[in-house]
């Protein structure tokens, strides 16, 4: 493996954590909506992550077929989670329905903070291991000299 696979492997961690972050943001600010465009209250949203193989150019292919097999993390699609939302009685809310129950968001937002602490780190593991090859890669050139 070479300097620039592993920046890119760590890239691709910064990009996916990237999008989970926005997916847990969307979450906390969207925890008491109770009307959306789709209809009904908001839905949970979950980033779902795949691995794919770190190949750029032809010999990237052929080198990992009969060598090492590296795989680049890729968020596959972010996923409204079928949780059923929460009633509470309010019956003066606009959204109440004929009982006096507001659809809420089942969104708990110590399980969305504890996931963005999660996102957080990965995101600043990958910085670490991309500054890290990025400083090896910096020593490699000074032996030149």
């Amino acid at each position: 493996m070479d300097f620039m696979t592993g920046m890119s492997v760590s890239a691709s961690g910064l990009a996916a954590n990237r999008k989970r972050m926005a997916a847990i943001s969307s979450n906390i600010a969207n925890a008491q909506t109770t009307r959306t465009p789709e209809g009904g209250p908001y839905r949970k949203k979950e980033v779902v992550f795949g691995a794919e193989p770190a190949r750029e150019y032809f010999s990237d292919i052929l080198e990992g077929e009969m060598g090492e097999n590296i795989k680049k993390v890729h968020a596959m699609e972010i996923v409204s989670t079928n949780k059923p939302p929460i009633l509470k009685y309010e019956p003066n809310h606009p959204d109440a329905n004929d009982e006096g129950y507001v659809a809420y968001p089942n969104i708990n937002l110590t399980e969305e903070m504890a996931e963005m602490i999660s996102a957080s780190r990965s995101y600043e593991a990958n910085i670490s291991a991309l500054n890290t090859s990025k400083s090896m890669a910096m020593k490699a050139l000074e032996i030149g000299r």
